[in-house]
């Protein structure tokens, strides 16, 4: 399987030939799951892309493997637990076009919302998110990427979440006199964010 054109341009030849045969791996997967024991080859490579490909492709590529591998629940689940933050963030990032059960997906967006590591943050509040966090869950995932500085601009389906979302505009109020009772400055996404709810500063 050829990378993609965007994918490609970015590879030079070796790059391009190694991902090849991780993608046939990894469709060998999706096309017999029974096939062979242990750990599939392809996850090995998942492990080592970043060595292999560079931190200008690795996100990509490493969801482009667990794309082509049709990577179900508890696989998706097993390679966030036992990956690297890196491995984590491309799990993360590859949720909404995987086969998951949404509990599964869930269970991995709310663990990595728990991190003080912001590319997991980011990385957690995509499209899945958007589309299978409970409000509760969501309002709390806005304020982590507040608290953390995480821009609001990753936050997938932001404006539509977020529109006449009264408890989340308390929420934000609340954050924002806490933060000016301790003397700390009140990021402008919080005003941004707020806006979208509809309600007026006071």
């Amino acid at each position: 399987m050829t990378p993609p054109t965007e994918l490609d341009a970015r590879l030079d030849g070796a790059a391009r030939a190694w991902l090849d045969e991780a993608l046939a791996e990894a469709r060998h997967t999706a096309e017999r799951p029974g096939d062979g024991y242990g750990t599939a080859p392809w996850e090995l490579r998942f492990a080592s892309a970043g060595r292999r490909l560079g931190a200008d492709a690795v996100d990509e590529a490493r969801v482009l493997l667990l794309r082509t591998a049709r990577v179900d629940g508890p696989t998706a689940t097993r390679l966030y637990q036992q990956g690297t933050a890196a491995e984590r963030r491309a799990v993360l990032l590859a949720l909404d076009a995987l086969e998951l059960g949404p509990a599964d997906g869930v269970a991995l967006v709310e663990d990595a919302l728990r991190a003080n590591d912001t590319r997991l943050v980011a990385a957690a509040v995509g499209p899945f998110a958007a589309a299978h966090l409970e409000p509760h869950a969501w309002r709390h995932a806005v304020l982590k990427c507040l608290f953390t500085g995480v821009p609001v601009a990753a936050i997938a389906s932001l404006a539509r979440r977020a529109e006449g979302d009264g408890e989340l505009a308390r929420m934000l109020g609340d954050f924002a006199a806490e933060r000016t009772a301790a003397g700390r400055p009140v990021p402008d996404d919080l005003h941004r964010v707020l806006a979208l709810t509809g309600a007026e500063e006071s």
